[in-house]
Order: structure tokens, then sequence, then C-alpha cells
């Protein structure tokens, strides 16, 4: 009986690995250089958020106030992933003055009550990629919420 339960946490773990390796490959590393290096040329046009946010483009939205729009994730890489953006255009969380502080504590609340009510208790992950290197490819701050399974470590 032991050995069963071991055998299958070991086949759980390798299906674990098995699995992010699988996102992973569908995520071109590369290609997401590529856009993220492009993208920084433009950091202070309107982006593809600025259409959700006027509502020229549609989306999913969770939620809605005056200061933030959370909505789910066109190319998901988890069960559930949501993005968290405000309406202020803040490029890039290196952009953020110190007047955004309650601002960026807003978007974190949104972040945790949409989790909340995406059932997410046994955990999720915020991630916010800050320019070229961190693989920004849209230069309108915003914050993924990614959960639905388990997150591996190291993440990048």
């Amino acid at each position: 009986m032991i050995r069963f339960g071991i055998a299958l946490s070991q086949k759980l773990i390798i299906w674990n690995v098995y699995r992010n390796l699988l996102v992973r490959s569908m995520c071109s590393t590369e290609n997401e250089v590529t856009k993220a290096a492009q993208a920084a040329k433009t950091r202070w046009q309107p982006t593809i958020f600025s259409k959700i946010l006027d509502k020229s483009l549609p989306a999913t939205i969770l939620h809605e106030d005056e200061k933030c729009m959370a909505f789910e994730d066109v190319s998901p890489q988890a069960p559930v992933h949501f993005l968290v953006i405000p309406r202020k255009h803040i490029p890039s969380i290196s952009d953020a003055s110190a007047e955004d502080t309650e601002l960026l504590g807003h978007l974190l609340q949104i972040a945790k009550q949409v989790a909340k009510k995406k059932n997410l208790e046994n955990g999720y992950r915020i991630v916010i990629n800050n320019g070229p290197d961190g693989s920004q490819s849209v230069y309108h701050l915003h914050i993924h919420v990614l959960g639905g399974r388990q997150m591996l470590w190291p993440p990048g």
C-alpha cells in the first residue's frame, strides 16, 4: 500500500512537470522576447487595453469600477488567467509615481476579490511584467492573475 502511494505521488509530480513543460513550449520564449522588444518602442501610445477600456474591443469583463477593470486573458496560461488594469494609462510599473500608490493597492485588492470569485482558495500567482527584460509586451500596466493549477518555482 505504501509503495502504491509513493508511485502515485511520483506520477503526479512527473505529470505536473510534463504539463508545465508543455505549457512553456506553447509560449515561445523567443516570440515573447521579440514582442516585448517591439512593444517597448510604443510605451506612451494607446494599446489594446485602451480599446478594451473604451469597449471598442470586446472582453469578458469580470470587474469594473471608476479606477480599474478586470477581464479574462485571451491567451490563458493557466486554467484561470485574468488581468487587472488601471483606467489611468501607466505604461509600466516603473512609470508609476508616488501619487499612484493608492491606485496600485486598489489593483491588488481587486485581483484578490476576483480571485475569490473565481474560487482560487488554494492560491494563485500574481505577475507584473516590467520592461523588455521582463517580457512586457503591452505598455499599459497590467496584473496577471493565474491559478487553477499548481504553479512551479522558479517561474522564469
